[in-house]
Parts: C-alpha cells; structure tokens; sequence
C-alpha cells in the first residue's frame, strides 16, 4: 500500500463522513472527454437559503506519453484559472506543478509553485506562494510509512518575516481492512483522532473525536456509515455528537447519469424550520 500526500491522511475517514452529503443546495455536474483525451467539465449548484447560484467550466488536457496535464477554469465571478503538471520528465515520482489565477477586472492574482516527490514509502511535497501580499512563504510537507504505519507533517515558513506560521503533525496506521489515525493540527491547538474500518464490501463504518484546545475542554465526535444496496446504489448515514444527523441516498440510474439526494436533521429541533435538504445529479460520457 502506498503512502498518500499529506493533505489525504485520514481521506478514508473523511470520505465517508463529508461526501455524498447534497445538503442544502441543488447541484449539476456535466462531464464530457473527447476522443484525443480532453476533458470538459460545466459545475453549477443553488443554495436553497439564498439563492445563489455559483458555476464553473474547466478543460483538462492530458498527454500521458509526456506526462503533461493542463487544466484551465473560468467561473461564474470572473476569476480564470491555469494548472500546469509535469510528471516523472525530471526523474521518477518528481512532479513540478504551476498553478494560478487572475481576476482581470480588478487584477488580483495568485500563484504557486510545487514540487513533489513520491515513492511507495515516501510523499513529500514543497511549494512557495509566488504572489503573496505577505512575500513568499514555503509550505512543506511529508509522509512516510512502513509496514502501514504512517507519520508525517507540515509547515509553513513566511521569507520576509521570518516566522513559521504553521505547524502540524500526524501518525496513524493503515490495512486494507481499517485505518486509525492522529492528527494534531494549528499549532497543536486542534486534535482530531479517527478510525476508519471496511467491515465487508457492502459495509462502511467509521468515527472521529475533535478537541479544540484553544476554544473549549468539551470534544466533538461524529459518527458514520456506508451501506451498498447493489452495484448501482448505496446509501449514507451519520450522526454527531449534539444531535445533527446526516442522510445521503446515491443512485447510478444509467451509465454516465448519477442522482443524490441527501438531507441534514436537527434531532433535537424536530419541529422547527432549521432542516436542510438537497440533490445532485451528475452526466458523463
């Protein structure tokens, strides 16, 4: 088993208990690849509360024989986006990433550079924010792993001041079957222990505790579940610790055509208007 970016510990876990949740909003995906490879992508959701309406369209080019992928977006509040990545060119397991984007109405713009290195024990990444109002700073992270278990960080550190502005640790242990993991997180402020465990191929199940030192003694814990009815449809539930309870429905109603729906209860204000619900659908070629 490989070990994954720094930014995906704990992905698993995550997963389960953020996606396949359409709540509070209707959302339409469009996916269409033409036959040399590229690949049109048109986002658009509502918040039911208040109406909004965001959208996307993005186009990613990949050329695998040269390792090159090239993304372009352009959203609906006029900021236009730009990815390049290059794999293995350099060496194997080096990927050198660009990214960027600018508002042209009013000029704003950001952009970051990346390195990364992978091998099956070893994930490691570098980046330098190129445009930022506070001068550079160099985000790196790492993660190494061994016989599944898996121990890695981050840290952000400021060129003009100085300073490190960010830290973090995280170690865990990983099968095919479970997962468990700690996660120590704003500057050992924020602690979050998990477990994550495939009871059977129609079975998820897993949990999370969060204790926020800096902003109260009392930890949160979330609680959830898969379960696959058939190979085209599964169903999703979880539940936290002050009562907000989640239920998720997916169904693949036809190759290429996928339709959520999911909803968010308050268990202890049954009666009162505080409950979301949503739906999504997504169309691919």
């Amino acid at each position: 088993m490989s070990v994954p970016h720094y930014g995906d510990f704990g992905k698993s876990l995550n997963d389960l208990l953020s996606k396949d949740y359409p709540v509070g909003s209707a959302k339409l995906e469009v996916n269409t690849t033409t036959s040399n490879g590229i690949k049109f992508t048109v986002t658009g959701s509502k918040e039911n509360k208040t109406g909004t309406i965001l959208s996307d369209i993005k186009t990613k080019y990949s050329d695998k024989s040269r390792g090159l992928t090239v993304t372009e977006n352009w959203n609906a509040n006029n900021t236009i986006g730009l990815q390049v990545e290059l794999q293995d060119q350099i060496a194997s397991g080096v990927k050198l990433d660009v990214h960027g984007s600018i508002h042209p109405s009013n000029g704003a713009k950001n952009a970051k550079a990346v390195v990364e290195y992978k091998q099956s024990n070893i994930f490691t990444r570098s980046s330098v924010d190129l445009f930022s109002k506070n001068g550079p700073t160099i985000h790196t992270d790492a993660l190494v792993g061994h016989d599944g278990v898996v121990l890695g960080g981050d840290v952000a550190y400021n060129v003009n001041d100085a300073t490190i502005h960010r830290y973090n640790l995280a170690a865990g242990y990983s099968t095919s079957e479970y997962q468990v993991g700690l996660h120590a997180t704003n500057k050992f402020s924020h602690f979050t222990a998990f477990y994550f465990h495939k009871v059977n191929k129609s079975v998820e199940a897993g949990a999370k505790a969060i204790w926020n030192k800096a902003a109260s003694d009392s930890v949160s814990i979330e609680v959830g579940t898969k379960y696959v009815l058939d190979g085209n449809t599964f169903v999703k539930a979880k539940i936290d610790n002050v009562g907000r309870l989640g239920l998720g429905y997916t169904q693949v109603l036809r190759p290429g055509v996928k339709l959520g729906l999911g909803g968010s209860f308050d268990t202890t204000r049954l009666h009162e208007n505080v409950h979301r619900v949503g739906l999504s659908a997504t169309f691919e070629n």
